[in-house]
């Protein structure tokens, strides 16, 4: 996501209809903290947020994605982007030796059009492209771009509802994890506090109570992963759906591979000394800010993602960390100089054009650094080559 990051005074105020849509949102919630007692966890109300249907942020029809949107993802900047992850997963077909490409979540379409259009020139075109998408909008914008962009493949595109029962082939889930629910917690007293919504009049609030056993457990295990104790005020985030999501893709998955692109770090960097309020973010218009309990059901709220916890909950479900890498690693070590190969006899316009695209995929002040490769696979998969070069799994 490419966003400025601003003062919640300093948001651009959101126009009628959104406003509207906004307040049904938020009676939706409220109805459900007076149904629950006068509170609700974080996590509750994230998924409420961004899933409650026909009305989160993910399943109604706001425009979220691209110019018009609250952010932009990396699918949108380039096709480039897409290019090169085709090179990664023609690497794991050939290996497969027939399979499936699954996107769960693809956005606009545009990373199911570049990649479709680079795996059938790299002659790996798969039967199926799976789409899962839980936002009839989207699923409408995703068909209307392939259908424009490229229809000799739509027949090939299928969207599903569910995680198909026997896969075999790459899932590209790119953006997908840093927008499941979390849990929020705090340290108080060397107790643990678990983050609730209350209601303040019409607004949102936040409350904290004493932490229930699994939550509290859960922070108990990063203090032990990380070899010391949270100091007290210390606030933060563990998103148990993250390892619930890898358990259900590993339980479908029978060979292949999983390509993971998020905004993230390691367990010891995420709950770092410094990071004493978190990784919560909020994107709209093209701002971030820090309030998740403004704007329910018109902004996005997110996370950085703890890929320490991904790789555990992969080796607990049987498949393998293929690489740990960076953006810009995954980018040029998986071939993005054989995408750019005809670049000095491009129009100096084009030129000027792909190297900008470039520079916001993988300079470390754009999203180069912050972005990484997880790569996670089952049946002896070799990496693909993005993931094999400047590995840093070993610091997981």
């Amino acid at each position: 996501m490419q966003t400025n990051n601003v003062a919640r005074n300093s948001l651009p105020s959101p126009d009628d209809i959104s406003a509207v849509h906004s307040e049904r949102v938020a009676a939706h919630i409220r109805d459900a903290i007076a149904n629950a007692g006068g509170s609700i966890s974080f996590a509750e109300f994230m998924q409420l947020a961004l899933y409650a249907p026909g009305l989160g942020y993910y399943s109604a029809g706001a425009t979220k994605l691209g110019a018009d949107g609250d952010f932009v993802t990396a699918p949108e900047i380039s096709p480039l982007f897409g290019h090169v992850l085709a090179r990664q997963c023609a690497s794991v077909l050939d290996q497969v030796g027939a399979g499936d490409v699954f996107e769960p979540g693809a956005g606009t379409g545009a990373l199911a059009v570049a990649m479709l259009s680079k795996l059938e020139e790299l002659g790996f075109l798969p039967d199926r492209y799976l789409i899962l998408e839980v936002s009839a909008d989207l699923r409408e914008r995703q068909e209307t771009l392939i259908r424009s962009r490229c229809p000799q493949y739509l027949d090939r595109v299928k969207w599903i509802a569910e995680l198909p029962a026997r896969f075999e082939g790459v899932v590209v889930a790119n953006e997908i994890a840093d927008a499941i629910p979390v849990e929020r917690f705090r340290i108080r007293n060397r107790k643990v506090e678990q983050a609730r919504v209350a209601i303040d009049g019409k607004n949102f609030a936040w409350q904290f109570d004493l932490a229930p056993d699994l939550l509290r457990h859960a922070v108990m295990e990063i203090e032990t992963d990380i070899g010391r104790a949270l100091e007290d005020g210390y606030e933060s985030e563990i998103a148990p759906g993250v390892s619930h999501w890898v358990t259900d893709i590993s339980n479908c998955m029978r060979s292949g591979a999983v390509l993971l692109i998020d905004y993230g770090v390691t367990r010891r960097e995420y709950y770092a000394p410094d990071r004493v309020q978190g990784w919560l973010r909020c994107h709209f218009r093209h701002h971030v800010h820090d309030d998740p309990l403004i704007l329910p059901g018109i902004q996005d709220i997110t996370t950085w993602v703890d890929f320490s916890a991904v790789a555990s909950a992969a080796a607990e479900a049987g498949m393998d960390v293929a690489g740990y890498v960076t953006q810009a690693h995954l980018l040029m070590a998986g071939g993005l100089a054989e995408e750019l190969a005809d670049f000095a006899n491009l129009p100096i316009e084009k030129q000027v054009e792909l190297s900008g695209q470039v520079k916001l995929l993988t300079l470390p002040s754009e999203m180069g650094e912050n972005f990484k490769c997880m790569g996670l696979s089952r049946g002896g998969i070799i990496p693909p080559p993005g993931l094999a070069a400047s590995d840093r799994a070993h610091m997981l």
